[in-house]
């Protein structure tokens, strides 16, 4: 019965899995800097409405980070900001803990993830392609083709800026259309109250001049016979008649 292979692991497999160590303890290092005081603080800083709309932004995750890391991701952070590990500071704890369930509610949805995933892809082919035109411009000047965007670092950081930009001009899009539809409501809305007052209006005067008809035509008949009994009392003047003169 053939057993379990006793043979040693090659040292090219070992490299590949302390490498992978070291990175996965570099991560979690790097995140338990990050007090719940201090992750508050980074999700509610200025111009924090801008850069959380991006929801890899929001969790600390790359975008091609798989659905189930990215769950862990969120529960431990959910629970560094929760209002019941920050009493001192709750209203923030509140605001912080919402910003975070809002970017894994829309990281979990296949639909919306699809799409925030499009944008991250479209910031990166403008940022290459800016960086295309910007050699373009400098060999066809005479310089030297080297551009910053040589830096990995720098790169990323274009991308970043780029794809914070994106989710920005979706936003605002997003609130022009809702304001514009708020806007279409509310004119609705006017025009059926204004058509309701009418209908309110003319169903009264009807109703009113329903009411009304009887005496109305009661009148009329009193009119009439007192005018027939006038028309009997009134005596036509004869004139006398012209007798001749005798002679």
């Amino acid at each position: 019965m053939a057993g379990r292979s006793t043979e040693p692991e090659s040292p090219k497999k070992n490299e590949k899995f302390d490498k992978f160590y070291s990175e996965v303890k570099e991560i979690e290092k790097r995140d338990s800097v990050l007090t719940s005081k201090q992750q508050i603080d980074r999700l509610l800083r200025p111009g924090a409405s801008y850069f959380n709309l991006n929801p890899y932004e929001v969790l600390q995750l790359d975008h091609d980070t798989p659905l189930d890391e990215a769950k862990k991701k969120y529960k431990r952070l959910s629970i560094l900001v929760h209002p019941d590990k920050n009493q001192d500071d709750l209203e923030r704890a509140n605001n912080a803990f919402e910003t975070v369930n809002r970017a894994w509610r829309t990281i979990d949805n296949d639909e919306s993830r699809k799409k925030c995933l499009e944008i991250i892809q479209e910031a990166k082919d403008m940022t290459e392609f800016m960086v295309v035109e910007k050699r373009k411009k400098l060999k066809k000047e005479g310089k030297d083709t080297k551009v910053e965007e040589d830096d990995p670092s720098v790169m990323k950081r274009s991308i970043y800026v780029q794809t914070c930009k994106l989710f920005a001009d979706l936003e605002r899009k997003r609130k022009d259309h809702e304001a514009r539809e708020l806007q279409e409501r509310k004119r609705k809305r006017e025009q059926e109250i204004d058509e309701e007052q009418k209908a309110t209006v003319s169903k009264e005067w009807q109703k009113n001049f329903d009411e009304s008809r009887e005496s109305r035509v009661n009148s009329w008949k009193a009119f009439q016979e007192s005018t027939k009994k006038s028309s009997k009392k009134i005596k036509i003047f004869k004139p006398p008649k012209h007798k001749a003169e005798s002679r």
